[in-house]
């Protein structure tokens, strides 16, 4: 743990342990995510997790249970009012119960596992979410996405498809973004098995190993990738593709893994490209200046080597005067993502040259 108070050495910037985890427990729908701690802890989640899905024409409520702690249980223990908690939740009847630990409860040292490992008739799974032992909002996704994975089961067989492991829930675009990859992994004939997790139900989790692939949201969920392997033999890529050269090379390792020839596939994606970039013809020849949307971003090589691979395919200049076009966080994903970026950037130019 992180015991230095200066900001620019501490994790916590990097929000929630707990947050993280409820983006990916929430969205198993016939599940109940269970907050042991304060009532604040769930409220605060709560209000969150519903303005983003309003935000994206998502109508669904998280479905929330606090075992709200007050002093008492902080100072006694709380294990008695999580049993009472997950008794309602049981009460129910949903299809499987994440019970997830707060600070607090790690710190009174409520034996939570032993708790859940009782039999309920329905699968109650612990999801570690104490962030003040170091942890942030990816390290509660990560384990999570763990937690979840633990209710499927080597297949007998595989199909020709992928699981989507790890979407940003909480992102704009989400769903943008999957349909994206649905359409690259078309031209070398795989469909998408599972949204792993998003938008699911506790029985969808046993298709988890009936894929051929694993594509993670982004390299930090590599561990995830990895312990799926170990544990129900899936080999995984360790993110969604990224930038024109970077998306040809995505459907080349895809294609690799599940022993198809990706030589056709690239050839159209390249065609694909060009005809995309030629929709931006009016801006080429113009002045960019590429900054970061925040300080702690600033540099990022992922970002800057996108918009530099762009700049010079539409034969822009790279000018400390030209207009300002902030590097993309996350990065834009596939073709169709480059594509919103360079929207963006034609308004932007467009204004500098309005000036």
């Amino acid at each position: 743990m992180n015991s230095n108070p200066s900001p620019l050495n501490s994790s916590r910037y990097e929000g929630c342990t707990l947050t993280g985890a409820l983006s990916v427990t929430t969205e198993v729908r016939d599940a109940i995510s269970i907050i042991h701690g304060p009532a604040g802890c769930t409220h605060h989640n709560f209000s969150l997790l519903h303005a983003t899905h309003l935000s994206n024409d998502r109508l669904e409520v998280p479905r929330l249970l606090s075992t709200r702690l007050t002093e008492n249980g902080i100072i006694f223990g709380g294990e008695d009012a999580l049993e009472e908690s997950l008794a309602r939740a049981v009460s129910l009847a949903p299809a499987s119960v994440f019970v997830l630990s707060t600070c607090i409860v790690e710190t009174i040292g409520d034996d939570v596992a032993a708790i859940c490992a009782k039999d309920r008739g329905v699968p109650v799974i612990p999801v570690p979410t104490a962030g003040f032992l170091g942890g942030v909002f990816e390290t509660g996704v990560r384990n999570a996405l763990s937690s979840v994975a633990s209710l499927a089961r080597p297949a007998t067989e595989t199909t020709l498809s992928a699981n989507l492991v790890g979407e940003k829930n909480l992102e704009y675009g989400a769903d943008e973004n999957a349909t994206e990859i649905e359409r690259l992994l078309s031209r070398l004939g795989i469909t998408i098995n599972l949204r792993f997790v998003r938008g699911i139900e506790t029985r969808d989790i046993g298709r988890l190993s009936s894929a051929a692939v694993n594509i993670l949201r982004e390299p930090a969920l590599r561990p995830v990738g990895e312990d799926l392997d170990r544990r129900l033999g899936t080999p995984c890529v360790d993110s969604f593709p990224a930038g024109l050269t970077g998306t040809c090379l995505f459907l080349e390792e895809v294609g690799r893994i599940c022993g198809i020839d990706a030589t056709a596939a690239v050839e159209e994606e390249r065609a694909h490209q060009a005809a995309m970039l030629s929709r931006f013809d009016d801006i080429a020849g113009s002045r960019v200046c590429f900054q970061s949307p925040h300080p702690m971003l600033r540099g990022d090589p992922g970002a800057v080597a996108i918009c530099t691979e762009c700049a010079e395919a539409l034969d822009l200049t790279v000018d400390p005067d030209g207009a300002a076009i902030p590097l993309p966080y996350p990065a834009p994903v596939g073709t169709a993502g480059l594509r919103r970026m360079l929207h963006r950037w034609r308004v932007l130019i467009r204004e500098k040259q309005r000036g």
